[in-house]
């Protein structure tokens, strides 16, 4: 079925079906193209036969010749034979030889001639020797064939043939949007029953907060009486912000699959144009097509394209198109004419930078934060783009989902990809665990190049750099546990990289931060220790260093010194050269900044220096292998002194009790409905055995005789013998609840019932 439809859309614009429109610009240019090539073989094949002067006048004394004309306008003669001339077998072949559009009455021959007072002076001595009676004479004409016409009116004609097109694609019968009289129409994208996304909400994984937002959206579009019958109105619009690949464009897919509406789709930068006036336009035409097909769902991405906050940077006096655009979709969202049935979604990546006015309820009544996911929703992420893929049973959603903190679902799904890549590339007939970790060291670092040529000893000193990011890391209490080192070249620039396996935490302390300070400079140190010079391959760490040092004096206030103040303002540019403090502030800044750092080397040092035997350790090893694990670590040095729960320990430790809790609930679920089962079918046999018992009037002085003998009675003999007026009681003086209470259940039924 699918071939079908797209067979049918490939031929849609050509051949029209029964009772579609015609195109008459594609029969226009076939009947143009039939006509030129009509006209190109008729003049081809009706052309004369080229001759020489001597055999015209060969043909004149020999009394062949019927006419002669003189083109003056071409200085060409043509000449017609006669009759019996014709069917001479001189002339006979030659003139069958022509196309079967040629003319037998002629002119059979040309030829041509410098000009037509030498051809008159040449002819006259020519029929000088001809008798008078067969003279013929000459006639003089002017001729225009089709190629002539052409080249005089095919100019003309190709203007207006082009300016007759023109027009028509501006009028709009070229296509939406192509046009200069439909610039300003909306190019969004329509998707609704007939043209149907295929992607719903069970494609989405790891934002269960967003999803169940955008769901009651859909739900409000489908049930509305859940809603309404309760006051509640559908909200105008939703903004989803969140990191570039977290979900947002994929979430509005799924809206678009599951709605069930027309959803319009298109970018912020569409209404962006030269000409103004333009983007306004669109912004209304939108809205009109959507209010047409009511109720609706526009989706906007990269909604900071127009919405940026009105007046910044704008020179005095200068026309902003972006802000008209701006206010046109302000007036629309939520204006003094503005209809319901319309929901807008947008999605950007910032959101600091959106005017205020966009922002506020009535417009966007919902902000819908998307956040990376955390370990359990990079596990359902990776179980999702798991679904296709043929794997091995060694892969572990957990696993992969506890070695890549920090990614986003567009790079989970990059790592499924390349694991399939890699896997292929290997010839494996499924994806294994090591594929899946070369994945992850694909994205994270870049791409490996074994074949990239290094000295020893440049080689020698990365070994030493990444050993020290190590030993600094294993006997830090609060670095992050170690995963694995390489000093394996990847991507544009590294030759080495640690990597670490950081516990999912919101938090940072004072101590904490230091420690990871003195790990990222575990690899200058150690250059420093055992070659006694240093080299440029720390760049990326001091980077990081000189970071997060000015984060703790300046924006944390993790320094005594300048105190509880943080100078950081998220509403500022990244390019404004303005400080909030002065110059004394800045110096001090800088000092505290410097002596951080310094305290953070000399600890580091220190520690290497003490470990100088198990530096060396492993760097020999990583220069033997290029890659060390975790494991290796643990025997080349031992366990490290701060053993702690990782992130991956804890995260299956919780998975597999809720697993225990999740079975050991249902076991005794399942015990609960056996014994209830098994209590029933004891108390109908009872009930049976009491109903034969009523036939047999000797049971009731058996039993007699046991209560006075002070034997115990069963339960049922017990029950009847309190409902017995003859039997003393001492609870005879009982209210009307008791009694209901006491009464015996019905015949056939347990208690439990």
């Amino acid at each position: 079925m699918e071939k079908e439809d797209k067979s049918k859309n490939k031929n849609k614009g050509l051949f029209p079906g029964k009772g579609g429109r015609p195109n008459y610009q594609l029969y226009f240019i076939l009947a143009l193209v039939g006509m030129v090539v009509l006209v190109t073989l008729v003049n081809g094949t009706s052309s004369t036969i080229e001759i020489a002067p001597m055999k015209f006048q060969e043909m004149m004394l020999s009394n062949d010749v019927a006419q002669v004309v003189v083109i003056k306008n071409k200085d060409q003669v043509e000449v017609t034979l006669k009759e019996e001339a014709i069917n001479n077998e001189k002339y006979k072949r030659e003139l069958e030889e022509r196309g079967p559009f040629s003319r037998n009455n002629g002119p059979h021959y040309t030829f041509q001639i410098l000009s037509v007072e030498t051809f008159v002076q040449e002819f006259k001595e020519i029929e000088n020797r001809i008798p008078q009676e067969d003279r013929i004479g000459y006639k003089i004409d002017s001729r225009s064939d089709v190629t002539s016409y052409l080249l005089n009116w095919g100019f003309l004609f190709l203007i207006l043939f082009g300016f007759w097109f023109l027009m028509r694609r501006m009028t709009g019968s070229g296509g939406p949007g192509g046009q200069i009289f439909n610039i300003g129409k909306s190019k969004a994208a329509l998707f609704d029953s007939e043209n149907q996304i295929k992607t719903s909400f069970k494609d989405i994984a790891g934002i269960e907060e967003a999803k169940e937002e955008v769901k009651e959206i859909v739900e409000f579009l489908k049930e509305p009486s859940k809603f309404t019958k309760l006051g509640g109105k559908i909200p105008k619009g939703a903004l989803l912000v969140g990191a570039p690949g977290t979900g947002k464009t994929l979430l509005a897919k799924a809206v678009a699959g599951e709605a069930g509406v027309p959803f319009f789709s298109l970018s912020g930068s569409d209404f962006v144009e030269m000409f103004v006036g333009v983007g306004a336009a669109r912004v209304r035409d939108l809205f009109k097509q959507a209010k047409e097909k009511a109720p609706a769902i526009i989706f906007i991405d990269e909604i900071d394209a127009i919405g940026r906050t009105r007046g910044r940077g704008q020179m005095p006096g200068a026309n902003d198109e972006r802000e008209n655009t701006l206010n046109s979709l302000l007036v629309e969202m939520d204006g003094f004419s503005t209809d319901s049935g319309v929901i807008i979604l947008g999605a950007t990546n910032r959101p600091d930078v959106l005017d205020s006015a966009l922002l506020r309820p009535g417009r966007f009544d919902r902000q819908i934060t998307i956040d990376k996911p955390d370990i359990a929703g990079r596990g359902a992420i990776f179980r999702v783009h798991m679904k296709n893929l043929t794997l091995s049973k060694e892969v572990d959603p957990r696993k992969l989902a506890a070695q890549t903190p920090g990614f986003a679902g567009a790079e989970i799904a990059n790592v499924c990809n390349e694991a399939a890549l890699i896997a292929a590339r290997k010839n494996k007939n499924e994806i294994e665990m090591i594929d899946f970790q070369d994945a992850i060291d694909r994205v994270i670092g870049g791409l490996e190049k074994k074949t990239k040529i290094i000295s020893p000893e440049e080689k020698k000193i990365v070994a030493y750099h990444e050993s020290g990011h190590a030993i600094a890391g294993w006997y830090l209490e609060h670095a992050d546990p170690l995963v694995k080192i390489s000093i394996v070249p990847r991507g544009i620039a590294a030759l080495g990289y640690a990597q670490y396996l950081p516990k999912e935490q919101f938090l940072h302390t004072t101590e904490q931060l230091f420690d990871e300070l003195c790990m990222a400079l575990g690899g200058r140190a150690a250059e420093e220790i055992i070659f006694g010079t240093i080299s440029t391959g720390a760049l990326s760490d001091l980077e990081r260093i000189t970071k997060v040092a000015y984060g703790m004096v300046t924006i944390y206030g993790m320094n005594k010194k300048i105190g509880n103040i943080s100078f950081y303002d998220s509403k500022q540019s990244d390019y404004s050269f303005i400080k909030p403090y002065s110059e004394a502030t800045a110096q001090t800044i800088d000092e505290e900044v410097r002596n951080i750092v310094d305290k953070a080397y000399k600890r580091t040092k220190s520690l290497l220096l003490s470990k100088k035997k198990e530096l060396k350790i492993i760097a020999k090893r990583l220069l033997e292998k290029e890659v060390i694990f975790q494991a290796d670590l643990v025997e080349l040095i031992g366990k490290r002194p701060f053993e702690k729960p990782s992130t991956y320990d804890e995260y299956v430790n919780s998975e597999l009790k809720k697993e225990e809790e999740e079975k050991a609930k249902k076991e005794a679920e399942d015990k609960n409905d056996t014994e209830q089962k098994s209590s029933s079918k004891e108390e109908i046999a009872s009930t049976n055995s009491n109903k034969e018992s009523d036939h047999k009037p000797e049971n009731s002085e058996v039993l007699k005789k046991e209560s006075e003998n002070g034997e115990e009675k069963p339960e049922e003999t017990n029950k009847k013998d309190s409902e017995s007026p003859n039997i003393d009681s001492p609870k005879e003086e009982k209210d009307e609840d008791d009694e209901i209470k006491q009464q015996p259940p019905v015949e056939g039924k347990s208690l439990f019932d």
